[in-house]
This record gives structure tokens, sequence and C-alpha cells, in this order.
């Protein structure tokens, strides 16, 4: 009986997990090389094709904002098959967005689309885990979206290699959203219990009714650390350019993947055992250092090292705060907690493009990305303040 309750991997642990995975390797796909289409296709400045990709992450935003209280409304299954199947409508519709406006608003829609779906992902996985093995099964979780981070990115930037015309990376990137879509007909998810209390607090605007408080400390850091990694994610394929570093700015994720891959099993458990500080505070130092070895780059080995530093610190960082923020929400509040996180964690990533794309002219890309290297210091002084002592004094009280 111990050993069912304490069970992992079930089968819609690993369907919600794959669903999980192949939206997010849709926006990763799309995400590194749609500023590069809206350069070449509408001839858009560097601000605006920062604009063009970072403006999918406003659209996630704004689709998790109601989504925690949705979820509370209908239920999480009902949830995603919505931003399912809007998902997978506004994919297809990138082979009709033939100006720059429409092919921005597409990219809301779709960052709107992800953002309900994902949200409700995150909240089934939180439903369905035991609550004793959370940080361990959110890590693992959270493995599906550091796969596609890896194979997003290599695979758009292989594409554009092999195409002159981006509609093929629009063809492939329709064809996952059909079968993602069609998934969830074999999802099996049990709604977590409404109390009473609960219900009623849903009468009238309240700011609790979209934001679950608890989270917002953790999510904040998250917002900052998103922030700093952004310009990665967008300029990756200018940057590697410019260095003279192509073929190495395609592996960059790969690379970045194997490292996650290789330490994130030791991380959920560490977290469940010995708490979040024990892995924070390394993982932002690592993810400094990585920062600082990718602004200063020349050749493909150090590109590399800078990318297995990033991996080892931002990509532990992000499930470890995540399951924090499911950690210190009661159960029935599941979708507000994961909605608030990443709330923050989308606007880091969201406005990050297009306010760094607006000094690339005049700094360059270097200076951008030492400049972040600041920002993450900035990060572990924050979470410090607004979690770190808290744990640390919980911890003590509990030895």
């Amino acid at each position: 009986m111990e050993a069912t309750r304490k069970k992992l991997w079930t089968k819609d642990f690993l369907i919600v997990s794959l669903i999980n995975f192949t939206i997010t390797l849709i926006f990763y796909l799309l995400m590194v090389t749609i500023a590069a289409y809206a350069v070449e296709h509408f001839n858009a400045s560097t601000s605006t094709a920062g604009l063009v990709s970072s403006i999918f992450i406003i659209g996630t935003l704004l689709g998790r904002l109601g989504t925690g209280r949705i979820i509370g409304d209908w239920g999480s299954k009902k949830t995603l098959f919505c931003g399912l199947l809007l998902f997978m409508l506004s994919t297809m519709s990138y082979f009709i967005a033939g100006n720059l406006p429409l092919l921005m608003l597409n990219r809301l829609v779709q960052g709107i689309a992800l953002g309900v779906a994902s949200t409700a992902t995150g909240t089934i996985i939180a439903q369905i885990l035991p609550p004793e093995r959370r940080g361990e099964g959110i890590g693992y979780y959270s493995l599906s979206a550091i796969l596609a981070t890896a194979i997003g990115p290599f695979v758009g930037i292989l594409l554009t290699q092999l195409f002159e015309d981006y509609r093929m990376i629009f063809a492939v990137d329709s064809v996952l959203a059909i079968i993602c879509f069609f998934m969830y007909f074999i999802v099996t998810v049990p709604d977590a219990p409404k109390k009473a209390k609960d219900v009623a607090v849903k009468a009238g605007f309240k700011v609790t009714n979209f934001i679950e408080l608890r989270a917002v400390p953790i999510a904040f850091v998250a917002l900052v650390i998103g922030f700093a990694y952004s310009g990665v994610m967008s300029f990756m394929t200018f940057y590697a350019k410019e260095l003279h570093l192509v073929s190495a700015g395609s592996y960059f994720f790969i690379i970045y993947a194997i490292v996650i891959l290789a330490t994130r099993p030791f991380t959920g458990k560490l977290l469940d055992t010995r708490g979040a500080n024990i892995i924070i505070y390394p993982c932002l130092v690592i993810f400094a250092i990585g920062m600082y070895a990718f602004s200063s780059a020349s050749t493909t080995i150090a590109f590399l090292i800078a990318a297995a530093c990033i991996g080892i610190g931002y990509g532990n960082f992000n499930s470890v705060a995540q399951a924090i923020a499911i950690k210190v929400t009661p159960n029935e509040r599941l979708g507000l907690a994961t909605s608030t996180y990443f709330i923050f964690y989308d606007l880091g990533l969201g406005v990050g493009p297009y306010f760094l794309g607006l000094f690339v002219p005049t700094l360059g890309y270097r200076a951008i990305f030492f400049a972040m290297v600041f920002v993450i210091l900035l990060s572990i002084v924050l979470y410090y303040f607004l979690h770190g002592k808290h744990e640390k004094l919980k911890q003590a009280k509990i030895s």
C-alpha cells in the first residue's frame, strides 16, 4: 500500500509530461528562429524582432493570469483541453500570418494558449504526486521541458540551415501540435477537492483569486532569473553568428540539457531531504559563472563550457524554485501557486528580450550578457531575504 501511494511513474504522469514536452518543444523551436524570420521576411529591426520573440511570453503571462482560478472552477483537465485546442489552432495559423502585425497577434494568441495548457499540466502533476515526494517528482517532470529546451533550438537551427523556407518549421510545429492535442484524450485526472472556504472566497474580485501570495517571494526571484536568461534564449542565433560559432550555437542547448539530465535526479531528492538552500545558492553562483563565460566566449570549447554552467545553474534553479512555490501552498490552491510562479517567471522572460534588444545596437551582445552576471548576483541577495533566511530558520528549528 505504501509503495503504491508513493509511486511516481504512473501512466498519467508520463502522458502529462509528454504533453508538456511537446508544447515546450514547439515553443523553443520557434523561439530561436522567429526573430530571424521577422528580420528576413518583414525587415524588422533588432528590437522589433525581439518583441516578436518575446510577445509570445507576454501572451503566456496573460494566459496564466486567470488560469489558476479557471482550474478551480472547471478542473484541470477541462482547462488543459481548452489550452491544447487553442494552441493547435494558433500553431497552424503561422501559415496565414502574412505581415508583421498578424505574426505578432498570432504569437500573442499562441502564448496565451501555452500559458493555459502548461499551467494545467503543472497543476495536474502536483495533484497526482505524493506530497512527500513532490520535490523529486516535479524535478523529473521538469525534465520534459529541459529535453524540449535542448531539442527545440537544435531542431529549429538545423531546419533553418537545411531549408530556406521557414514554412518547414511551421509544418513540423503543426504536426506536433496535432499529436499533442490528441494525447489529451488518454489522460485521467482526479481533480483536487475544494474547501468550502476556498469556494466562498471566489465571489467578487480579489487579488487572492488570481495570485497565490505564499508563492510570490520565490516567484519574484524567478522573475529576475528569467530576465537574466531571456537574452540567451532570444539572441542565441544572432550572437553565435557574430562569433562565427553557428555550429557551437546549435549544440549549446544539447550540452545545456545533458548536464541537467545528469544533475536533476540528485537535486530533486536533495530538495525533499535537505531543503532548497543547499541547492539554490550553488546554482545561482554557477549560473553567474556560466553567464560570464558566455559573454566572453570566443571558441567552441568556451561556448559549450558556458552552456554546461548555465545548465547546472539556471536549469536546476528553475525546477527547485517551482517546487518551493508548490511546497508552501495548500493542496486546494496548487493551480494558483503554479500560475503565480509562472506569471512572474514569464514576465522576466517576456520583458527581457525587448528591453535588452534596445541596447544591443549601442552596447553589443557581449556587454549585454556581461551585465546579466550582476543581475544574477543580485538575485542571490534577493533569494536570501525573500526565502533563504526563512528556510534556514525553519531547518534550524527542525534540527
